[in-house]
């Protein structure tokens, strides 16, 4: 059953300082930046760039969103060389990383771990209580929340597309009990968020390609976004 709480909000894929200054006054909670391949990959020193921009801010009192590494399949020494100089809130990772090394990345570097579940766009059979468990049971206290987004076989998430969201409750279900949070991504936008929310009521929800125009960051669509999940 969808829950009372304001789910939080991630905007995905900022390249630039220009789009953070802009957007740094809504009520962000989580600002994503892609390591994993893709047109929206930052390079470690661009990311130290935005976190020391955040951090600035941060000392003038300001409140500013968590930093989310997304990652796919890294290598704990390619984690290892990126977290040195761009020391990140949360890891997100997407592919078929285990609950060891889930495990591994929160420890070592002290921080939360995201991790995705592929939601496949054609995929029509709602997984039964006993699967979603199967599946995830071994990342408990590995984890701190699971992302649902839509299955791309190139980068395994951040295709853009929707997937069927009636299979959200059966996954909700299973973090309550876990002690995790649910978040949703794939697909969202301005114009459809809001339904999500009314229906689900995720705890998180997560937008990269929704909020652009021609492959850049829109500021009037971040807006438009955050205030159809928040009211703010």
């Amino acid at each position: 059953m969808p829950t009372d709480t304001m789910p939080t909000v991630k905007i995905c894929g900022l390249q630039s300082v220009e789009v953070l200054k802009s957007v740094i006054h809504l009520p962000i909670d989580h600002i994503g930046l892609v390591f994993a391949p893709s047109k929206r990959q930052v390079k470690p020193d661009k990311a130290a760039e935005l976190i020391s921009y955040l951090r600035s801010e941060a000392d003038q009192g300001v409140s500013v969103p968590l930093t989310v590494g997304v990652f796919v399949n890294p290598s704990q020494e390619q984690l290892t060389e990126i977290m040195a100089v761009a020391p990140l809130d949360v890891v997100q990772l997407h592919s078929q990383e285990t609950p060891e090394f889930c495990k591994w990345v929160r420890e070592q570097f002290d921080v939360q771990v995201f991790k995705s579940v592929s939601i496949s766009k054609s995929e029509n059979k709602i997984p039964s209580s006993a699967e979603v468990a199967a599946q995830l049971d071994p990342y408990i206290g590995s984890v701190d929340a699971v992302l649902l987004d839509t299955f791309d076989p190139v980068y395994g998430g951040g295709s853009g597309k929707t997937f069927a969201w009636d299979c959200i409750p059966v996954y909700q279900e299973w973090a309550r009990t876990a002690g995790v949070k649910l978040l949703v991504a794939g697909g969202l936008q301005p114009d459809n968020v809001d339904q999500l929310v009314e229906a689900y009521r995720p705890d998180g929800v997560d937008v990269s390609s929704g909020v652009e125009t021609d492959g850049v960051k829109d500021i009037a669509k971040i807006t438009a976004f955050v205030e159809r999940v928040t009211g703010k």
